[in-house]
């Protein structure tokens, strides 16, 4: 068996299950789940409809490649929503069966693990597949912690010379899983001129990047590489790839739809990592994609659902725990030690005595540097309607309120 397996960490969702094991919940509340980000508003029904239309179509092989549609529909959404140069949707777009796949194999095409000490850098907290695809890559992790007074960036800087020399590939996910926080572009500057020094991959994880909440959209990688003069010339975007998918932006997690975009000479090899590792979307997938990716009003009213429910939520949780709303996505990511509880204590009894499920923040993370960074926190995803949303709260609320009490 490949030895790597036993590197891997339990999932946080395994971890829960465990920290939740021989616990009766209080059967005077049903249960509610803000602990999984899976969104639960309702599938668009043109969606819906684009899909059954196109059954035909699974009488037919899929291409890695996937079909020309599809690519130029993605590539089209790109130049729309981040103001980009026409992209050559033949070389800079590659559909794939979500980010999550996509974000795991990109290790296995960027890493070489012939070359000692090879390290993935990835952020602290982190969507936990950055890891294990380091791990099954050959690799070492390497974590850069976010820091509160920062708005949860990363202090790049603080990395020495001797670790990005080792660097082959850097994880961000921006907006940010758990925090939600966008990259600036000077955040942007920095990392696009460590990549050139030291050479090694950007992967952007940005399926966050529709849910937002003030009047600008989150700042995209290849937005910034525009900005800042890097999407012409002999090799456009150089060493960036950005990940994105249809699961949050449009309420179809379980099409498995999105899409890899970025340096033509990082995708030519992936595809052919690809054609190998059998990641083919179906076309009937394909054609309610290009159906998906074609359209913004659907986009508009989800995100409305979603500011609304923060809007209402936020200054509840704000009254008994440090909350903030965040630039975007779909988490709060909340500093629980008013309560006198740690993160783990904190979950364990607000599912005992409320049915609330929420994810520690401790969970999510990994000691680094002398620290945890999400220790003492926890991750709630407003995923649920909002009367759902709000009925979770206020159990919150009420929880908070006994711990004052007793």
């Amino acid at each position: 068996m490949n030895p790597h397996l036993d590197r891997l960490h339990p999932y946080p969702f395994e971890k829960l299950r465990q920290l939740f094991a021989g616990v009766t919940p209080n059967p005077d509340h049903t249960h509610i789940s803000l602990g999984i980000g899976e969104p639960k508003h309702p599938t668009p029904a043109f969606i819906q409809k684009a899909l059954t239309h196109a059954v035909a179509g699974l009488a037919n092989y899929p291409s890695t490649h996937g079909g020309d549609p599809l690519r130029a529909a993605i590539a089209g959404w790109l130049e729309r929503r981040y103001g980009v140069p026409p992209l050559d949707a033949a070389t800079m777009v590659l559909p794939v069966n979500g980010s999550r796949e996509a974000l795991f194999a990109i290790a296995h095409c960027v890493i070489d693990s012939s070359r000692p000490g090879a390290l993935v850098l990835s952020p602290n907290p982190f969507y936990q597949i950055y890891e294990g695809a380091a791990y099954l890559a050959g690799a070492e992790p390497y974590f850069v912690n976010s820091q509160p007074s920062r708005n949860f960036a990363c202090d790049y800087s603080s990395v020495p010379a001797d670790v990005w020399e080792r660097v082959q590939l850097l994880y961000l996910c921006s907006p940010g899983n758990p925090t939600g926080a966008v990259l600036s572009l000077e955040d942007w500057k920095e990392l696009f001129a460590l990549s050139d020094r030291y050479g090694f991959v950007i992967a952007a994880d940005e399926c966050y990047s529709e849910i937002y909440f003030g009047a600008e959209a989150p700042l995209g990688a290849l937005e910034a590489a525009h900005q800042l003069g890097r999407s012409a010339g002999p090799r456009p975007y150089a060493n960036l790839v950005v990940f994105s998918s249809l699961s949050k932006r449009s309420n179809v997690p379980g099409m498995r739809s999105g899409f890899v975009a970025g340096d033509p000479d990082v995708l030519k090899k992936f595809l052919l990592y690809r054609t190998y590792s059998g990641g083919a979307m179906s076309p009937v997938i394909q054609a309610a994609s290009i159906a998906a990716w074609n359209d913004e009003a659907h986009v508009q009213e989800n995100r409305n659902l979603y500011r609304e429910k923060f809007n209402l939520i936020t200054p509840l949780l704000k009254g008994v725990m440090d909350v903030e709303l965040p630039d975007a996505g779909f988490y709060l990511w909340a500093d629980v030690r008013r309560t006198g509880l740690s993160d783990t204590e904190f979950a364990k009894g607000l599912y005992a005595e409320y049915n609330v499920t929420v994810l520690p923040g401790s969970y999510l993370a990994r000691d680094a540097h002398g620290t945890n960074p999400g220790r003492d926190r926890i991750r709630m995803a407003l995923v649920a309607e909002v009367d759902e949303g709000l009925e979770a709260a206020n159990r919150i609320v009420e929880f908070c309120t006994d711990l004052k009490r007793n």
